[in-house]
């Protein structure tokens, strides 16, 4: 009876490390494998206008955000001198917004990605 015992709990032991490993090592591995990479085409100027900036983001994805608050996500199809067209917007399917550059309070765009 003794004997058993001590067998159960030496595979409850391998199985604990087990799972530990699996868990807590791997995960850790897996992320130190990757490398932060710029990503190319994308800038600010901040000595040119934020219609100029717009204009450089042609067909990139950005967010806007508005005078009210308001933020969209898209993609800059084309941008004039005081209107921006962003298309493809995230969370609404099949919908653009022409967007009044004058109220645009600020743009964020992604710069880096993750290379694995």
């Amino acid at each position: 009876m003794m004997r058993k015992s001590k067998m159960f709990g030496s595979v409850g032991l391998v199985l604990t490390t087990l799972l530990y490993v699996t868990i807590l090592v791997l995960p850790m591995a897996a992320k130190a494998k990757t490398t932060t990479v710029a990503i190319e085409g994308v800038s600010y100027n901040v000595s040119f206008s934020l219609t100029d900036n717009l204009k450089s983001l042609i067909g990139k994805k950005i967010s806007v955000t508005l005078d009210s608050g308001k933020t969209f996500t898209g993609f800059v199809k084309e941008v004039g001198d005081h209107l921006m067209h962003l298309e493809k917007l995230e969370d609404k399917d099949y919908f653009d917004a022409l967007l009044r550059i004058e109220n645009i309070s600020a743009i964020d765009t992604r710069f880096r990605d993750i290379e694995r």
